[in-house]
């Protein structure tokens, strides 16, 4: 019997449904509640489901349910299944209308202080009814929202490939030496790097690392790493403590040039080498961009084109 008969006439979205939410609660009692259906349905479902892959897929304890390894593959393409009847009904209503749609992006504290915002707004302003859902967090935090489908697309700064995932460089980060306006190093003319290894320090995990370029940048300057005061990922933070004239820090070309402009800050005239790790718009292997999708890559190419320009095209 050829699988489209015996198996895929069956298998019905609803039961896919069904089994994920008991898959999610380890209860059937709970699935069923929440899906506001009697127990018996679920139980049903679940062992509809079961007869018809011919494989136990779940194990059933005192208590509660665990998906056995065949239940695991079920969800996993189960969600590849939701995704794409998703991704599908958005595609339709935006070549529709395309004012309407919605679009899922996933992106890091960096590409969040300056390039995503304008983009968005670009593509919301074209498109006025467009609805935007964002999920952000570190570099691997939002590869797995990817993965899981949580957005279509991520913009990060990948350090390593995954097989799982294809990327499109946009631009390498270029970095700044930054100080509050009130600092005393502001007011030289000129600065050298290894002169400031012993000032109060902001930087970001990844820049101390030893590939890093803080790291690098202080070993060509023929200093150590200065001993940072504080260690923080966040821009907000760093803009809150350079306010107060006291702290030094690395802010990103892509953030000086499309984030908010900062009064309390300025740029010192020291040479520090970018990031060899270009910025990515990162998308899962073999899934197809919405229309929607490709308009925000559009936006964020045309964004990063100044950001690769030579060092001497200083942001603001």
């Amino acid at each position: 019997m050829k699988w489209a008969e015996r198996t895929g006439r069956r298998l019905k979205p609803r039961d896919l449904h069904i089994f994920a939410a008991v898959a999610e609660c380890r209860s059937m009692a709970k699935a069923a509640e929440r899906l506001a259906v009697s127990r018996p349905v679920v139980s049903r479902t679940v062992g509809t489901l079961e007869r018809t892959l011919e494989v136990q897929l779940l194990d059933r304890t005192p208590q509660g349910v665990e998906p056995t390894a065949y239940g695991e593959a079920l969800l996993r393409h189960s969600a590849t299944v939701f995704d794409g009847l998703r991704q599908t009904m958005e595609d339709i209503s935006f070549l529709s209308d395309p004012g309407k749609g919605c679009l899922r992006v996933g992106f890091s504290e960096i590409p969040a202080s300056g390039l995503v915002p304008v983009a968005i707004d670009r593509l919301v302003r074209r498109f006025p009814r467009l609805k935007i859902e964002t999920q952000q967090g570190n570099v691997a935090t939002v590869v797995e929202h990817l993965k899981a489908r949580r957005c279509e697309l991520a913009v990060v700064r990948l350090a390593e490939t995954d097989p799982e995932v294809t990327t499109e460089s946009l631009y390498h980060e270029s970095l700044f030496v930054v100080a509050g306006r009130s600092n005393p190093w502001v007011k030289r003319r000129r600065v050298r790097l290894g002169q400031l290894a012993d000032e109060p320090w902001i930087l970001s995990r990844q820049e101390v690392l030893p590939h890093g370029p803080a790291c690098k940048a202080f070993r060509a300057a023929g200093a150590n790493l200065p001993q940072m005061t504080v260690v923080s990922d966040s821009m907000n933070l760093r803009h809150g403590l350079l306010a107060t004239g006291r702290y030094l820090t690395l802010i990103p070309a892509s953030a000086l040039l499309h984030g908010p402009k900062h009064e309390h800050i300025r740029v010192l005239p020291i040479e520090v080498e970018g990031w060899d790790v270009p910025t990515v718009v990162a998308t899962l292997k073999g899934r197809t961009v919405s229309p929607i999708g490709k308009a925000f890559i559009a936006a964020l190419h045309e964004l990063a084109r100044p950001l690769t320009l030579p060092r001497a095209a200083k942001p603001g």
